[in-house]
């Protein structure tokens, strides 16, 4: 079961033990990796959760699975979470850490969708004219294909939508019809 209070304390503690040991980029580093794992792999996360698989058994399969990858501070840590058996948290926890670097960090994520790819200078100036209206230095620009939307874009940056997407506009154009006052209507 999610448990977000718990995922943000851990890493949290994480996030300041790195700060304080000068790996914050290294233990970031490792964060995207085990939050990769996690998502493309549902057996691991699987294998993490189940109550039948001991606690040193796990130990050893993460160890295997990360190889020399993790640095000691997170293969420590993930050894510490398997100890208090929380281990089935590390892919929330992951993503919490993620979030909290970029907050350390003050790098805002910006999410652009498309009906295609877009081009290098495309996002370039994206990104350019976030920074120049928003006020925003250090933007990660994160981009997502979607057919549905034929043309045109959506743009997000934090909690402002921007839809100039065809399928946006046809839904729009479709209200209207709907509401068409010159048409009589009859009871």
């Amino acid at each position: 079961m999610p448990n977000p209070r718990l995922a943000t304390r851990y890493a949290k503690s994480v996030l300041d033990l790195a700060v304080e040991t000068g790996q914050l980029e290294t233990v970031y580093k490792d964060m995207l990796w085990l939050q990769a794992v996690c998502k493309s792999n549902r057996d691991f996360v699987v294998m993490l959760k189940s109550p039948v698989i001991p606690g040193d058994k796990k130990i050893k399969i993460l160890d295997a699975v990360s190889g020399n990858i993790l640095s000691k501070l997170t293969t420590s840590f993930n050894a510490l979470l398997i100890k208090k058996n929380r281990e089935s948290n590390l892919p929330e926890i992951a993503t919490a850490f993620i979030a909290q670097y970029k907050e350390h960090k003050n790098i805002h994520t910006v999410k652009i969708t498309t009906a295609s790819p877009l081009s290098d200078s495309v996002k370039d100036a994206i990104v350019k004219q976030v920074k120049k209206t928003r006020g925003i230095d250090n933007i990660e620009l994160v981009e997502k294909i979607d057919k549905d939307i034929i043309g045109g874009f959506v743009l997000q940056v934090g909690d402002k939508l921007i839809d100039a997407s065809i399928a946006y506009n046809l839904k729009t154009i479709a209200k209207e019809f709907e509401n068409n006052d010159f048409i009589y209507k009859i009871r």
